[in-house]
């Protein structure tokens, strides 16, 4: 097979781009699969806990596994290098794209949940289900509202080049003075939202302009630099929180909506994305590496769509089996032998999500 897949690889083919495609998808999995273990309650419903707050010398870890800002760079880029004008006709393509499997999703939870519900699944494990099956969603819903804007962007590239993603950077910026500054009791809390846009359209502008030659070694160096002192600085010294991701109880998350800091990682992320292009791309040619690649690239939005949904199948059917709380699945985050112990159980939830992937990625082709 991958013999045929190397065959079957166009000699233009980028590489690079489907490998860092690939490689911020796996953050996600494999970081919402350590960062949310399902506890089950004295009615046997499971509900979502979080390994930060036992373990906060691990979020530094979720620094490498929050690599959304890489996804909305390959966006960008993918988008720019395909955009050649018919606006209506190409973004209804793209908007099919990430449109079916979601649908396939929405119709499935519609039909399973209340047929699970008959069969005695507690109804506190079907909503959290839905709540952790619905969330990564809001991503897709963000990425739509961006690639819409691709021809504004292109155009604010073609004549600013990379600085037009300085203003997103501005915007997130400005509002979070707002929500942290002095005056925060008097900010309502809605204002937190403006920075869903900017924040992550930051991202696919870089996408933009590398697409156009318009993000080149020194500009990425910067961005690499740059991005990663002032994510440093922004925890040192402006109370950002060091986590990725929501820890519950906390006062302020960094993702959502997302902060300065998140934007500073992306620029980071990016940068080194542009740096070690060549190098991502001649390990890609290895077949095993990139065989690896194209499977992952060929579900990426069922595998999104999905992946939560894996996570509480496998923890569903531990419970179900045992009878009773099943180590690094249903025990509470505690110390450090809980990161073994969840890692322990990685491959049955990957190969739990290869299956459902297999079934349902005939809706995303």
């Amino acid at each position: 097979m991958l013999a045929t897949l190397e065959a079957r690889t166009p000699a233009t083919r980028d590489r690079a781009i489907d490998g860092l495609r690939a490689l911020a998808l796996l953050g996600v999995v494999i970081g919402h699969w350590l960062v949310m273990p399902l506890i089950p309650d004295a009615s046997g419903a499971l509900h979502v806990s979080s390994p930060l707050r036992a373990l906060p010398a691990f979020a530094p870890v979720s620094w490498m596994l929050q690599m959304l800002g890489l996804f909305f760079l390959v966006g960008g880029y993918v988008a720019a290098r395909g955009y050649r004008g018919g606006y209506r006709p190409w973004l209804r393509t793209r908007l099919l794209r990430l449109g079916r499997p979601v649908l396939a999703l929405a119709v499935a939870l519609a039909a399973g949940l209340p047929l699970l519900y008959l069969c005695g699944v507690p109804a506190g494990t079907l909503r959290t289900t839905l709540v952790l099956t619905v969330q990564p969603l809001w991503f897709l819903g963000v990425y739509a509202v961006v690639t819409a804007l691709t021809p504004v962007i292109v155009a604010l590239v073609r004549r600013f080049g990379v600085l037009a993603a300085v203003p997103p950077v501005l915007v997130v910026a400005a509002v979070d003075l707002l929500r942290y500054g002095p005056w925060q009791h008097a900010v309502p809390g809605w204002v937190g939202l403006v920075n869903v846009l900017p924040g992550w359209a930051f991202g696919y502008v870089l996408g933009v302009a590398w697409a156009y030659g318009r993000l080149g070694r020194r500009a990425a160096a910067l961005l690499a630099a740059g991005g990663g002192v002032l994510a440093l600085l922004l925890v040192a010294r402006f109370g950002y929180p060091v986590s990725m991701v929501g820890v519950p109880g906390s006062a302020r998350t960094n993702s959502h909506p997302p902060s300065l800091l998140v934007v500073a990682l992306a620029a980071a992320q990016c940068g080194l994305a542009v740096l070690l292009r060549d190098r991502l791309a001649a390990l890609l040619r290895r077949p095993a590496w990139w065989g690896a690649a194209v499977l992952v690239n060929l579900g990426a939005l069922t595998i999104l769509c999905w992946h939560q949904i894996a996570g509480v199948l496998v923890a569903g059917a531990a419970q179900l089996v045992a009878r009773h709380a099943v180590t690094g699945l249903h025990t509470v985050p505690g110390g450090p032998v809980w990161i073994l112990e969840r890692l322990a159980w990685l491959p049955a939830y990957l190969i739990v999500l290869a299956g459902i992937v297999a079934a349902a990625r005939r809706f995303e082709k």
